[in-house]
């Protein structure tokens, strides 16, 4: 590691092969946790380059526990976090919505590293037991249209990571992983990143892949469509800056979608929106980002169809019974 850490503070780049090694050895618990966190700070002083993000994503999909879902068609909706916005879960709020829609919903999850509640604190607060428990999971597909991937579970080779990534509190490059290394392979995938830079990385990925995807940025420096300004927009046949005024909304401040500060304060706002008794502008963020998923699986319907899908979803309950289905089979099992 010592040879590594020297060429890269030179300012010099890994090869993929090199990177996906690296990364591997990671997981192997090869190096020692301070070898782990001086290259994991090397990448807070410089970019990633499309061919480390490659190699460092194909080392974990190697190294997972792999779920077979392929017989669905399913959509993650996942952000790389590390915005330092502090918004409440609207990744996972939309989740739900489009899984009361009738999408099949496979969303990959973690514990908040550099935000105060990730979509793993946010469940388990509501009583969701985590499984890696294929059987399980595709029951959950089945009559909640929605299973819930928590990443450690599919990521042991991570283990050793997470008390580093914790102890540092700051965004890494496992951030910008974690949506590219979702166990199941989903066929469509709605992913918010935090910089435009990320945005280029993973459009260059994506498309390589056979994924339907859809890529968000709020030029502000949200990862989801926040509403608070234009947002930059990349799919398999799309590249282009929106505005609110696409889904017929006005421009919200930055404090209407707060609420991630802590698990209970995030939890407050998860039950208000899934009961349709959020705010307006906490409802229309939730129905945007909702919306552009539902467009992300089925790109032939129209941006008002889409939000009329997620609008019903939510003020026919239709997500809450998602979720309420999802927490009862995980506690059954």
């Amino acid at each position: 590691m010592k040879n590594i850490l020297n060429r890269l503070f030179e300012q010099k780049s890994l090869a993929y092969d090199e990177a996906k090694e690296i990364l591997t050895n990671i997981g192997l618990n090869k190096y020692n946790s301070s070898e782990v966190a001086a290259f994991m700070t090397v990448y807070l002083m410089r970019n990633i380059t499309i061919d480390e993000l490659a190699g460092f994503r194909d080392a974990l999909l190697d190294l997972c526990i792999k779920i077979d879902l392929s017989d669905f068609e399913t959509i993650d909706l996942c952000g790389t976090g590390g915005d330092g916005k502090d918004t409440f879960n609207i990744s996972t709020l939309s989740s739900f919505v489009v899984a009361g829609a009738g999408y099949k919903v496979a969303k990959h999850g973690n514990y908040g590293v550099s935000s105060g509640c990730g979509s793993s604190n946010v469940l388990e607060y509501f009583g969701y037991k985590f499984t890696n428990n294929e059987e399980i999971i595709r029951k959950s597909i089945d009559n909640a249209g929605i299973c819930f991937l928590h990443a450690p579970l599919f990521h042991p080779a991570l283990k050793n990571v997470g008390p580093i990534r914790r102890e540092l509190r700051v965004k890494t490059f496992f951030n910008i992983l974690g949506p590219m290394v979702n166990p199941s392979f989903p066929k469509n995938q709605m992913v918010g990143v935090f910089n435009l830079e990320v945005a280029r990385l993973y459009a260059y990925l994506y498309q390589q892949s056979k994924k339907n995807f859809t890529i968000v940025h709020s030029i502000d420096g949200y990862d989801e469509i926040s509403l608070t300004s234009n947002f930059k927009l990349i799919g398999n046949q799309t590249d282009e800056i929106l505005g609110p005024e696409f889904f017929g909304f006005n421009k919200i401040a930055q404090s209407d979608i707060v609420g991630g500060y802590t698990v209970e304060s995030s939890a407050k706002i998860f039950e208000s929106v899934l009961n349709g008794e959020a705010t307006e502008n906490q409802m229309n963020v939730v129905i945007a980002n909702s919306a552009i998923a539902i467009k992300t699986i089925d790109n032939q319907i129209s941006i008002e169809k889409s939000m009329e899908l997620a609008r019903k979803s939510i003020f026919d309950k239709q997500a809450l019974h998602s979720f309420q289905k999802l927490i009862e089979i995980s506690k059954t099992n």
